[in-house]
């Protein structure tokens, strides 16, 4: 079997003519990984994740899940795949351990599962209270519960911490972390926030416009990332500050007192603070501005 869990060749859909979203995608998701599928909206996330679990129709290209192709494998692949798309689907006047029970008689596994899938999500004390009065962040976990019933080896999940407060994505994160880390998953998980899936994932894809753009592990993401970052300083003269530094860095802005410009490395700033110190220049703040995902598009499509 491939190194890959899902591997797609040129995959590709229309909505409208000349319209493809995505387009030409090339996919490589690590067995034993959780890869953050990352992008702003619109930017064919869930079209792709529709495409891999056979709810859209391919118009190009090829999908191959555990190693066999998709469209002649398909109820076998689907038995081993969990997924959550959007929003939760439960019924709200059934308790979280009635949800699980309809759709644990629909898979036909063992009731025990339904306890064992309690536990995972940290729902066991919650199970006789109806859904509809979960808050969405335990919506959010039996769903993912849900997903869980038939033991999958690999976990889709759409946009998965969106619309929870941050007591929630928290618990989600470390719920995705530990479903990995402890039970062997192999987790998507799509987001348009950088700074959540770098919290969470082991590699990552970036997509725009039905484009991916970058795909790596989460090493080279922030190799890329730190690629041209910035560093900001708070000085009390930004002409004299600008005129010592600016033989040996690339400023990029100057804004009040403060002064921006790009760096490799930490010794370079220390090599900054030094320059300044040594002429004259009072350094009052050093920060790091690293880029988010919109910096992170442009430089991409620049290179």
């Amino acid at each position: 079997m491939s190194h890959y869990i899902i591997e797609t060749q040129n995959l590709s859909h229309e909505f409208r003519r000349g319209e493809r979203v995505p387009d030409g995608l090339d996919l490589r998701v690590p067995s034993g990984s959780v890869y953050g599928f990352l992008g702003p909206n619109g930017a064919g996330k869930t079209t792709t994740i529709r495409l891999l679990l056979g709810l859209l129709r391919t118009d190009g290209g090829k999908i191959e899940i555990f190693g066999k192709e998709f469209s002649k494998n398909r109820i076998s692949i689907l038995q081993q795949v969990g997924a959550l798309i959007e929003q939760p689907s439960l019924y709200g006047h059934l308790t979280g351990r009635e949800n699980l029970e309809i759709l644990r008689k629909t898979y036909g596994c063992d009731r025990k599962r339904i306890d064992q899938v309690l536990e995972m999500v940290s729902l066991t004390s919650a199970q006789r209270k109806k859904a509809k009065n979960y808050s969405f962040g335990m919506k959010q976990r039996l769903a993912i519960g849900l997903a869980l019933l038939n033991d999958p080896a690999l976990l889709i999940l759409d946009e998965p911490t969106n619309g929870l407060d941050p007591g929630g994505i928290i618990e989600t994160r470390e719920l995705i972390r530990d479903l990995n880390a402890q039970h062997g998953k192999t987790i998507i998980v799509s987001s348009h926030l950088l700074s959540e899936v770098e919290k969470m994932a082991t590699h990552a894809g970036i997509i725009h416009k039905g484009r991916l753009l970058f795909q790596g592990s989460l090493e080279q993401l922030h190799l890329l990332k730190s690629k041209q970052s910035a560093i900001e300083i708070e000085v009390s003269n930004t002409k004299h500050a600008a005129d010592l530094l600016g033989a040996g860095f690339r400023i990029k802005n100057i804004n009040g007192s403060r002064i921006g410009l790009e760096f490799e490395s930490k010794e370079q700033v220390a090599q900054m603070n030094r320059i300044l110190v040594n002429g004259g220049v009072e350094v009052y703040q050093m920060a790091v501005t690293q880029n988010d995902l919109e910096n992170l598009f442009i430089q991409i499509t620049s290179e």
